[in-house]
């Protein structure tokens, strides 16, 4: 199986580290990912100026082949599949993802529009991600197992796996729930504050998102407030 692997953190993200390690057991891995920060860049592509790819040499995960790319996530998928590896992938695998990309939130997530970019462009792809914070217990524990039981499960045009880890302790974690639908709340509810007056009139804004912990029963967005594994398929537009 030929694996490619982006994610929307950076490729020298933890994240994307753990999970090439993960993917190795699956077959050939190659990571082309972002060389900064790309999160909430949705599924954007780079049109109107060029993108520049170059060879990872000091990526830690023997074996896989790397390079980072100057241009978005869904950028990644495109010239990494079309352009960088010899043949097509099997499968994107995007994340691993620092924060959880659920409920309301998947329409800005950079990790699941690289995702939806693999979809469209006809590939079986898988998002993965989890809790913001420095306990991996869950994830490291579950990953290949869920892997092993989505990459046997090809899934129909525009539609990818979603899956979130909860940032707990393994004890605290009630296993995997899987067929989690999305959840139509919003993890943050935003406003913006105004933190100076310009010049001219000008205002300068910056979002202040509130965490707002309510879900629907069966979503995925409820698994994790709960502790436990999130599985779950989505849809892209159009589909």
């Amino acid at each position: 199986m030929r694996i490619l692997i982006t994610n929307d953190d950076g490729i020298n993200s933890d994240g994307i580290i753990r999970l090439a390690r993960a993917a190795k057991e699956f077959g050939e891995v190659w990571v082309v990912a972002p060389e900064s920060q790309r999160s909430a860049a949705s599924h954007s592509i780079s049109l109107h100026n060029s993108i520049d790819v170059y060879p990872c040499e000091e990526f830690p995960v023997e074996g896989v082949f790397a390079y980072s790319c100057s241009g978005t996530p869904g950028d990644c998928v495109r010239v990494g599949g079309l352009s960088v590896m010899p043949e097509r992938p099997d499968v994107i695998l995007s994340g691993i993802n620092f924060g959880y990309n659920c409920a309301s939130d998947i329409q800005y997530s950079a990790t699941c529009g690289a995702a939806f970019e693999g979809a469209f462009q006809g590939y079986h792809a898988i998002a993965l991600s989890e809790g913001a914070c420095d306990c991996h217990q869950v994830t490291d524990k579950y990953i290949k197992q869920v892997l092993k039981k989505l990459l046997a499960e090809p899934l129909a045009p525009g539609m990818i796996h979603n899956v979130n880890f909860p940032g707990c302790e393994l004890s605290d974690c009630g296993g995997i729930l899987y067929d989690r639908k999305v959840s139509r709340g919003m993890f943050y509810k935003d406003s913006y504050d105004v933190v100076e007056n310009l010049d001219d009139g000008g205002v300068r804004y910056m979002v202040n998102g509130c965490y707002t912990p309510v879900a629907e029963e069966g979503t995925d967005f409820d698994a994790i407030l709960n502790n436990y594994v999130s599985v779950g398929v989505v849809n892209n537009v159009g589909y």
